[in-house]
């Protein structure tokens, strides 16, 4: 398995991480616990090392699922979670918290959840607007001195965040949302500037790019693409452009639409992780397979071209969820 560090940290992981986000929470009801736990221990199998969960997924769920599943090769593997959401007493959502009391309140629940001693990589979920990231970044240093993590990130956060965290503890990962139709290439030469690794979580449009759906896809109600402005039907139908040219040069290199989108991801720098998610056991195949396409310069420039000639109907997110982005 190929492997790629992140940024100028001592942080070396498998050129593809697995997003669990979906086996528990988001996109529709949670999954069956037993077939999720097979499918990441194959993961490990086919030589991912590269987990990515939260508190917030479930929530706690997800956490409590990738700690049995991973815990009988948990020397082999990397695990990331995050902090930052806060939560009513029946386990609601009910907005952020990134005060360093909670932050300690959190890393320790997560250890247990996890089943383990320390967190590979502790992220930031959501930037706090009421406490200083240099107060953020000097609790995960205090972690980290304890040995009870490993390394900082960030996640959905901007430049100017970034390189105040970074003065503070270094930030091995920035996890932002990035592919064909989010693109940001001032992160990117921020992040190179900085040393930084590129986390990419949804780097297939949050399945769109893989060809598999349409304006006729049906969407369940505890999916929440249904609420997001790229996912109305007309949104759809206007974006399948991007996914065709996606299949054209699927067709040139005997691959499919995700392998493609990933092998132009993963060229973009050395130090770009990609993350999709997956609860099927040929979708991990297939996206492993990225690593098998070669995407020549001029393959790459062929892409660009293209997509720079397409305008992405509807915004990645409805307007108060951007807000509490801190991008």
């Amino acid at each position: 398995m190929q492997k790629r560090k992140l940024g100028n940290s001592s942080l070396e992981v498998s050129f593809l991480g697995l997003g669990c986000m979906g086996m528990s929470a988001s996109y529709g009801p949670p999954k069956d616990t037993q077939e999720m736990t097979v499918l990441l221990r194959a993961a490990v199998d086919m030589g991912i090392d590269f987990f990515d969960t939260a508190e917030v997924y479930g929530p706690y769920i997800n956490e409590e699922l990738v700690g049995v599943a991973l815990a009988p090769v948990r020397d082999q593997v990397i695990i990331a979670t995050k902090f930052g959401f806060k939560f009513d007493a029946g386990g609601k959502q009910v907005g952020l918290t990134s005060e360093p009391k909670n932050i300690r309140a959190v890393a320790e629940a997560s250890l247990k959840r996890l089943k383990t001693d320390r967190i590979d990589l502790f992220y930031q979920h959501r930037v706090d607007p009421n406490v200083p990231i240099e107060d953020v970044a000097g609790t995960v240093k205090d972690l980290i001195q304890a040995g009870k993590v490993k390394h900082f990130g960030l996640s959905e956060a901007g430049l100017g965040t970034v390189r105040r965290a970074h003065a503070v503890q270094p930030v091995t990962a920035l996890q932002n949302e990035y592919s064909l139709w989010t693109q940001r290439p001032q992160i990117l030469e921020g992040l190179d500037e900085l040393g930084i690794g590129l986390v990419a979580f949804s780097p297939l449009g949050r399945g769109f790019l893989t060809g598999k759906i349409d304006e006729t896809t049906v969407l369940s109600d505890t999916d929440f693409r249904q609420g997001l402005p790229r996912f109305t039907p007309e949104a759809r139908k206007a974006n399948q452009t991007l996914v065709d040219l996606l299949k054209k040069m699927a067709a040139r290199k005997k691959a499919t639409p995700a392998q493609i989108a990933l092998a132009w991801l993963l060229a973009q720098r050395p130090w770009i992780v990609p993350i999709p998610g997956t609860t099927k056991l040929p979708r991990l195949a297939e996206n492993l397979g990225a690593a098998n396409i070669e995407l020549t310069p001029q393959d790459l420039r062929d892409i660009d071209t293209s997509a720079a000639q397409i305008e992405i109907e509807g915004t990645r997110y409805p307007e108060h969820m951007e807000k509490a982005t801190g991008l």
